[in-house]
């Protein structure tokens, strides 16, 4: 029993292979949401948002801060004058003469002489609908060949035809039809004709066609005369 008591060693918690403090969740205690059911839940409040009023918005006065312009007094507006730079005005005078610098006398034609004639080129006048006349090669005059011009004799015209197949020198004669391609003549054409027969379909003799009974048809045992 002692020699036991003397093996036994005291336990060292780093040795034991646990769960650490991170891995225990206690529930929270704010809010409502998953709150600790052991502690007693405080009172929660929640800002909401302005209400739309039309009235506030249409008696919305500025603030405390106003900015008065110092020229306003409580009489009206002050009368000192104030001066304001503007651009500079245009010359009211719009007719301006010329400075003796702009005449060139050199160009004037010597007054009592006769003048060269003088030519410009202008440009192209307006196209108007009433003046549409043909140009000149729309114009086509009559052919003066063959026999189309009406007012004049027309010379001799002549055709040229294409050349014939048969009786030219490039026909081959060897290709002529053979005995069996001549049919026979018959003999009653050049003959004196032989008699002709022909058949015909059996003809029967007129009468009545309706049916009569014959001598089997008629029972007259089924008849009763009563006298």
């Amino acid at each position: 029993m002692p020699e036991q008591e003397r093996n036994e060693r005291p336990v060292i918690a780093a040795r034991e292979r646990g769960p650490g403090p991170g891995r225990y969740r206690l529930p929270t205690c704010v809010g409502h949401r998953g709150h600790d059911p052991t502690k007693k839940t405080m009172p929660s409040h929640s800002f909401g948002k302005r209400l739309d009023n039309r009235m506030f918005r249409k008696d919305c006065s500025p603030g405390p801060g106003y900015q008065i312009e110092p020229a306003v007094t409580r009489f009206g507006t002050d009368g000192t004058p104030s001066y304001s730079i503007l651009g500079r005005a245009r010359d009211p005078n719009s007719f301006q003469t010329p400075s003796p610098g702009a005449y060139y006398p050199e160009k004037v034609h010597p007054q009592g002489e006769m003048h060269a004639p003088a030519y410009s080129m202008g440009a192209r006048t307006t196209y108007r609908k009433r003046d549409n006349t043909p140009s000149p090669n729309s114009y086509q005059l009559p052919p003066l060949l063959g026999p189309k011009v009406p007012n004049l004799a027309s010379s001799a015209a002549y055709s040229m035809a294409d050349r014939a197949h048969t009786g030219s020198f490039s026909e081959d004669l060897a290709k002529t039809p053979g005995p069996g391609r001549y049919n026979a003549i018959a003999p009653n054409l050049y003959t004196r004709k032989s008699p002709a027969y022909s058949l015909l379909g059996r003809s029967y003799m007129p009468g009545d066609s309706t049916q009569k009974p014959g001598p089997g048809a008629h029972s007259p045992e089924k008849v009763s005369v009563n006298k």
